[in-house]
């Protein structure tokens, strides 16, 4: 083991992640869809992306992809300096736990587990003791504003209060990127706005490379560029110049 002497800087800097010509069809019911069409992507390493696109356009396909959830048939995918569709299985299980965050609509907390125990869940495949799991766990909750609420089970807290502790759990083993997947569509405005300004602090302050599927451009105004899909090919990208701060802060509602 490393000791405790910290990561070069190469190891907690941000990735970048590329595609190159990623192909992914499915078969439903006896005829193949192309999910995504020789697909050719640039993501800069610390920057928070939204990813748009009508349903059906491979947006969720997309995320899954680049966090290794699921195969592309040809095509290269880099995450960082990592090509992931070279990994056997348990590498990319392995490399997926240290390396990637996974944020969805519908929190996935386990609803026996406290808050602080459902931020430990992804550390359990880390090399880590006991206590630093918790130290880790903790640190993470405070990040996100609920340290006060870490034994709390998910029924004890409020829809937002449980996407941040979602949103605890992506960061906890601090991984390089994030994939967020409709965040906040299950939330109300006010609390999902709360939810986007977090996602926004992680990228800016910790250097967060963040991947949003969303279908809210409301949302989609916190990242710094929207990436525009359409039936599998790349459409425009926006540079977002009115970055959200400025904006949201005088509510017009």
């Amino acid at each position: 083991h490393h000791g405790s002497r910290p990561p070069p800087p190469s190891q907690t800097m941000s990735a970048s992640i590329t595609l190159r010509a990623v192909t992914k069809s499915y078969s439903r019911g006896g005829e193949t869809l192309r999910v995504l069409d020789e697909l050719d992507l640039d993501m800069e390493g610390g920057m928070f992306y939204a990813l748009m696109g009508p349903s059906g356009s491979g947006k969720t396909t997309l995320l899954n992809l680049v966090g290794g959830l699921d195969h592309s048939d040809s095509g290269m995918i880099r995450v960082g300096d990592e090509d992931i569709n070279e990994l056997s299985a348990s590498e990319l299980a392995q490399w997926r736990a240290e390396n990637v965050g996974f944020v969805f609509q519908g929190f996935n907390l386990l609803p026996v587990l406290s808050a602080r125990e459902n931020v430990e869940l992804p550390l359990l495949l880390a090399p880590l003791s006991k206590a630093q799991r918790r130290q880790q766990a903790e640190r993470a909750l405070e990040l996100v504003g609920l340290k006060d609420r870490m034994n709390h089970k998910p029924r004890e807290l409020s829809g937002g209060q449980e996407q941040r502790v979602a949103i605890a759990r992506a960061i906890a083993s601090d991984p390089k990127v994030i994939l967020a997947d409709e965040p906040t569509g299950d939330l109300d405005r006010d609390t999902a706005d709360a939810v986007l300004e977090m996602l926004q602090q992680l990228n800016r302050e910790l250097g967060k490379t963040i991947l949003m599927v969303t279908h809210d451009p409301q949302a989609a105004s916190y990242a710094s560029k929207t990436i525009h899909l359409d039936k599998g090919k790349l459409g425009r990208i926006e540079e977002n110049l009115s970055i959200a701060g400025s904006k949201h802060h005088g509510k017009e509602s």
